[in-house]
């Protein structure tokens, strides 16, 4: 370990205590749904109270405000203009907005990775089958990939027809951190439009969202960034504001962008104003001391598994974050729908990690979080080893 790391807070299971989390279940699985700890969850009920000691005051007098004072300390976060902030609920709805607000012909392309998201795969093919776009997916080498590789695949499915391309800042079933300042550039220079889906950006690595080179980026706090759940956010260049609009249309429709966003209708916005807590726990945590701690505990913990199995991992270097994922020693048809069954299994013996299949196999995903150590990866590799002997 680094100085910096050395110096940060004990961590593991000693800071356990800060969650809510079950001590009866291995914990190895933050970036699906991240894990709030109780002091942000303590600032959320407090505008919660609030809120109910007078809603409409709140509503019209107190939230105008304090949203935008929130979307400001987030800004600052992730090195953005607050006024270039909206708060969303996740970054599925973020990509939603995007998707819905441009206007696509039949002879225009849509961009996605190989390993995009499903949820936003889903929503491409939606507004496609309603414009008669087509589709067109890069796909990702994989295991083992190296940045230029994965830029070249991109160039490749790039055509003049590309009108959009959406790319993963860090993909959810590899959990590759793509070089996402290139892909970005590259794409402009085709002509295309750039939209990041970054659910997996806040918190796990450091963000300086305008210098990502997109039009759009959305990225979720509750993940990474351990806000309360149903806080993400959506950043907009200045010059991409005028025509985005958010999945409900509202009081605001064609006042602007903050008026558009920043009031959908009636809904608990406490995950939003929590967000200054979030922020202060993840600094006292360490920060960038923090996440480069993940990344290393990240990168032992896949080791011990690949070792433990007798396999490989899927990714490492600059590519990798605090995820990451490990071939499963497995037979048969590598589908998902096996890999569902197997995630059952591993549910069923107290523990929790996406399963996925890429590349001919099934690939197990960890994640490392300020409360994991590499423990609980030894315990995961007894797990799965079982696992695999008694269903593999």
């Amino acid at each position: 370990m680094n100085r910096a790391i050395s110096n940060m807070p004990t961590l593991g299971a000693a800071i356990r205590h800060e969650w809510q989390l079950d001590p009866h279940w291995l914990t190895v699985n933050h970036g699906s749904f991240g894990a709030t700890p109780r002091v942000v969850t303590a600032a959320q009920d407090a505008w919660r109270r609030r809120l109910e000691e007078q809603p409409s005051r709140f509503m019209r007098r107190v939230l105008p405000g304090a949203l935008r004072q929130a979307a400001i300390q987030l800004g600052e976060f992730v090195g953005a203009n607050g006024d270039d902030v909206a708060f969303v609920e996740n970054a599925t709805v973020g990509c939603n907005a995007v998707l819905r607000s441009l206007r696509f012909q039949p002879s225009d392309e849509i961009l996605v990775l190989g390993h995009v998201y499903g949820a936003v795969r889903n929503t491409v093919l939606y507004i496609a089958e309603r414009s008669g776009a087509r589709v067109v997916e890069a796909s990702l080498p994989f295991p083992k990939p190296d940045a230029d590789a994965i830029v070249a695949s991109v160039a490749s499915a790039l055509t003049p027809r590309t009108r959009l391309a959406v790319l993963d800042h860090i993909t959810s079933s590899t959990a590759l951190v793509l070089p996402i300042e290139r892909l970005a550039a590259l794409c402009h220079a085709a002509g295309a439009l750039v939209l990041v889906d970054g659910a997996h950006g806040p918190g796990q690595v450091g963000l300086d969202v305008p210098s990502v080179g997109a039009d759009w980026y959305v990225g979720n706090c509750h993940k990474w960034l351990m806000s309360p759940k149903g806080c993400a956010f959506l950043w907009a260049r200045r010059d991409r504001q005028e025509h985005l609009h958010p999945v409900t249309i509202s009081h605001g429709f064609n006042k602007g962008f903050l008026a558009e966003f920043d009031w959908t209708g009636t809904r608990d916005p406490s995950a939003f104003l929590a967000i200054d807590a979030a922020i202060d726990f993840h600094t006292r945590l360490g920060g960038p001391a923090l996440r480069s701690r993940n990344v290393e505990l990240a990168a032992a913990g896949a080791s011990h598994l690949a070792a433990r199995l007798g396999t490989e991992v899927g990714a490492s270097g600059d590519l990798a974050a605090a995820m990451a994922v490990i071939r499963l020693p497995v037979g048969g048809p590598a589908t998902e729908e096996r890999a569902l069954v197997l995630r059952e299994r591993l549910l069923d013996a107290g523990s929790d990690a996406p399963l996925h299949a890429q590349a001919g196999a099934i690939w197990l995903r960890i994640s490392a979080q300020a409360y994991n150590e590499l423990a609980d990866y030894e315990k995961l590799g007894d797990l799965v080893a079982r696992m695999v002997k008694q269903h593999g």
